[in-house]
């Protein structure tokens, strides 16, 4: 009987013994206000990279501030410290479906000659002052087509992110 009583008596020292965990090892979870340090890289269905800070630079957000898309922020919602997720977005839930309504013509002297090509992306401005990138949609002789939806508008976006720091 006397070793079941020091095995008994061993564990509860062993347990005892242990040290409690640390405030990183307690990793918080990413909620709403909280101001979250993020790697990340982004990818097309294509399997092409979009965006990447992997080896740079956190990308720094506040979570729930609106400065991210609503989706990826309920994608991360309650990951913890160092955890690393992967997750696909929809285009509708991304940057949205491409709206043909967005695509405007205009006469081809109002862009710069050397930006008259299919795929060239250019900087607008509203009358507020608000910059938005804009892409040569197509190029008629006298007239360019110029696209106002986003540029990863109609994609699947991919994300591989993982939370470096949460405060």
């Amino acid at each position: 009987m006397r070793p079941i009583l020091t095995l008994v008596t061993l564990s509860t020292l062993i347990f005892a013994s242990l040290p409690a965990a640390s405030a990183e090892e307690k990793a918080s979870t990413v909620k709403d206000g909280n101001k979250v340090s993020i790697e990340y890289t982004l990818t097309l269905e294509d399997g092409s990279t979009a965006d990447s800070n992997v080896g740079g630079e956190p990308l720094v957000y506040q979570h729930g501030g609106g400065q991210m898309i609503p989706a990826f922020e309920t994608a991360v919602t309650d990951m913890a410290l160092n955890e690393v997720k992967e997750f696909t977005l929809a285009p509708k839930d991304g940057y949205g479906e491409i709206r043909e309504e967005l695509r405007n013509e205009m006469d081809a002297s109002l862009i710069p000659e050397e930006a008259r090509v299919v795929g060239t992306q250019l900087m607008s401005a509203d009358p507020q002052g608000n910059q938005r990138p804009v892409t040569v949609y197509a190029v008629n002789g006298d007239k360019v087509v110029m696209d106002y939806n986003h540029p990863l508008a109609g994609q699947s976006l991919h994300f591989k992110v993982k939370i470096l720091n949460i405060e």
